[in-house]
């Protein structure tokens, strides 16, 4: 494929993604005081070590689609629904001037969310030994029926 064909591509998916992540954040719950919360995935960017990046959608490059987030119990995991059954414990957590951090490392990875809790808007950072993934999503109150 042609270097100019790819270059529109990427600007194609990135604009979509843009859009798709915009119209989320626009109708994200306010978070504030929350414990239970659910994030979706919108937008995944990996780089590797060369400086080749990549911007996907989440599900193509192993980035479950929602997180169920437990501040209280400090811990995530995948919904029932996606059928992987992941469960990370939070490492680090701390909430302050309306942002929530969640901080951790498991499998040789290290990772950072960081969740606005006006908006819910949700910016995750990933690094690993050969990558870097930066994901972008956006957070609801989860019922504390489930």
């Amino acid at each position: 494929m042609a270097t100019s064909v790819r270059r529109t591509l990427r600007r194609a998916v990135l604009l979509v993604a843009l859009a798709a992540s915009a119209a989320i954040q626009a109708t994200a719950d306010d978070l504030t005081g929350i414990n239970r919360i659910l994030c979706t995935s919108v937008q995944v960017t990996v780089c590797n070590e060369s400086g080749d990046c990549v911007i996907d959608l989440p599900w193509n490059v192993n980035v479950p689609q929602f997180i169920e987030i437990d501040l209280a119990s400090k811990r995530m995991s995948t919904t029932k629904a996606s059928g992987e059954n992941r469960s990370t414990p939070i490492e680090h957590l701390r909430r302050e001037g309306g942002t929530i951090v969640l901080q951790g490392f498991e499998r040789g990875r290290a990772f950072s969310f960081v969740i606005t809790e006006a908006t819910g808007a949700l910016s995750v950072a990933v690094a690993a030994e050969d990558k870097a993934v930066a994901v972008f999503g956006a957070c609801t109150p989860l019922s504390s029926a489930r």
